[in-house]
């Protein structure tokens, strides 16, 4: 028998499924921020199906992960220090 419910993974990859389609209906700039969104919410998918409760839950950390990683990438310095090397 198959699987009765489903996993915060499949939900949150709907969710970033939905923003697409949305964006589709956007036009200029606006449109490409909201595919990359949606784009963001998938990134971090399968990190956020272990340590998320629900799909909002990882669509935001998957999204805040890569707002914050833009931040970084933009200032010009790692979290680690002043290199921009992030990795431990």
């Amino acid at each position: 028998m198959g699987r009765s419910f489903s996993s915060v993974r499949q939900d949150l990859n709907g969710v970033a499924e939905r923003w697409e389609r949305t964006a589709l209906h956007l036009k200029g700039e606006p449109r490409a921020a909201g595919e990359r969104l949606a784009g963001w919410a998938k990134q971090h998918s399968s990190e956020a199906f272990f340590g998320c409760n629900g799909p909002a839950e990882a669509v935001l950390f998957s999204v805040l992960v890569e707002v914050q990683r833009g931040r970084v990438r933009a200032s010009g310095k790692g979290v680690a220090g002043d290199d921009g090397d992030v990795d431990p």
